[in-house]
């Protein structure tokens, strides 16, 4: 039987801890194959985004039908867009793919540099957000899909992730790293349910990449087969190591990367 495999569709990070690369590490640090169709060309590093060059829809199609042809993946992320004609190319490449979707809205880099344009927002919420059966977004991405103000409390915060449902995303991630809390709370809201799932906040600069890495590892798990309320928490577990390591790496002069194999190298 072929190993479990995993797709990836986003932007490359040249620096390498965010993005298409951070990806393919994290679905390798939890045993999954990884496979990419890369959206836009960044140059960028720990410091910021200096270019940002998309590539063409048609050839984002191309490498998504490569993909689906001949390496059927058990789950899909899907991260940077950077334009609204690649998000309705990847919506129709991915319409007969009937596995899990993870949806991570990457609207702006961790330096503050934007990488949605307005457009891409709006094609992104009425062509892939429907597909999602996982969204990911952190406070301040969820308040812009939404046209609201960003959630300050936790009733605000379930709110929004319920309002994202209505949207059609099956299940919402509502990243708390934002959050103005003691410790880093993230709220998995269903059609079902509302769970918490809480981790102590780390006092580290080196975050570049972490909620790439969580949708990636999300992913990883529902590829294996996992139920969404365990791949989440397996995965949030998972992510709270690699930033607990993070400074070990001492990657670059601004916001580093997590520490994607700290389960298996020092």
């Amino acid at each position: 039987m072929p190993h479990r495999s995993a797709l990836t569709i986003a932007g490359s990070d040249s620096g390498g801890g965010a993005g298409i690369q951070a990806d393919l590490k994290t679905f390798s640090a939890l045993g999954i194959y990884g496979t990419s169709a890369i959206t836009a060309i960044t140059a960028q590093n720990t410091r910021g985004v200096f270019a940002v060059e998309a590539v063409s829809p048609a050839v984002v199609s191309g490498q998504i039908a490569a993909v689906l042809d001949d390496i059927p993946p058990q789950a899909i992320k899907i991260g940077m867009l950077a334009s609204p004609e690649i998000a309705v190319a990847v919506a129709a490449a991915i319409k007969g793919y009937r596995g899990p979707v993870v949806l991570d809205p990457v609207m702006v880099a961790k330096s503050g540099d934007p990488l949605l344009t307005e457009t891409a927002e709006d094609a992104l919420i009425h062509r892939l957000l429907p597909r999602a059966d996982v969204l990911t977004p952190n406070l301040p991405e969820a308040a812009r899909l939404l046209g609201r103000t960003q959630a300050r409390t936790a009733e605000e915060t379930i709110a929004q992730g319920r309002a994202l449902l209505e949207l059609g995303a099956r299940a919402v991630v509502m990243k708390g790293g934002h959050a103005e809390t003691e410790s880093c709370i993230d709220w998995l809201v269903t059609t079902s349910n509302v769970v918490a799932l809480e981790q102590s906040r780390l006092a580290t600069r080196n975050t570049h990449g972490t909620g790439c890495s969580l949708s990636s590892a999300i992913a990883a798990e529902l590829a294996k087969g996992t139920d969404v309320e365990a791949a989440v928490g397996r995965a949030q577990a998972w992510l709270h190591g690699a930033i607990r390591a993070a400074d070990r790496l001492g990657i670059g002069k601004g916001h580093g990367p997590v520490h994607h194999f700290h389960e298996a190298w020092t």
